[in-house]
């Protein structure tokens, strides 16, 4: 029999509680530690080795995706810029040489740098109407249209 301030028949009425823990992540489940407890409590363990695993290379699928992009801006754009073609090249360096001037010389009298002198006489610059139009005052040759390399005419002006 109870004694205390409590009468009456006491029972307890509790149901059992279950506490249940999260399921493991993906990451968790490839961590070392969980491969080698499943290895000790026998569980199955799956090793799965990837084709290009270790190495530099990328996959087909990855390089297969960047293709029709290339192809897509090779349809759309042009393919490269137009570079000095040789006829302009030679007359260049035939007329600067024939006057005796050096590239930075040259340079200096059209008020270029004489990285774009160099350029246009190797072929790697983008032809600059502006430019070859000073070239063609200072060196007294064509450098464009059909005769590349004649002396050019003498300027209306002059007499």
């Amino acid at each position: 029999m109870p004694t205390g301030r409590l009468s009456g028949n006491i029972t307890q009425d509790w149901e059992p509680v279950m506490l249940r823990r999260t399921k493991p992540k993906g990451a968790d489940l490839k961590s070392t530690k969980a491969v080698n407890q499943a290895l000790r409590t026998g569980a199955p363990v799956e090793t799965v080795r990837k084709a290009t695993a270790g190495t530099n290379k990328k996959s087909s699928s990855a390089a297969a995706a960047v293709a029709p992009a290339r192809k897509l801006d090779e349809t759309t754009e042009p393919a490269g810029l137009e570079r000095v073609g040789t006829e302009v090249r030679a007359a260049i360096q035939k007329a600067r040489v024939a006057k005796g001037w050096s590239q930075a010389e040259l340079a200096k009298r059209i008020n270029e740098r004489a990285q774009v002198v160099q350029e246009y006489e190797s072929g790697k610059a983008v032809p600059v109407q502006v430019v070859l139009a000073k070239m063609e005052r200072a060196l007294e040759v064509k450098l464009r249209g059909k005769a590349v390399g004649a002396p050019a005419p003498a300027p209306a002006g002059a007499k």
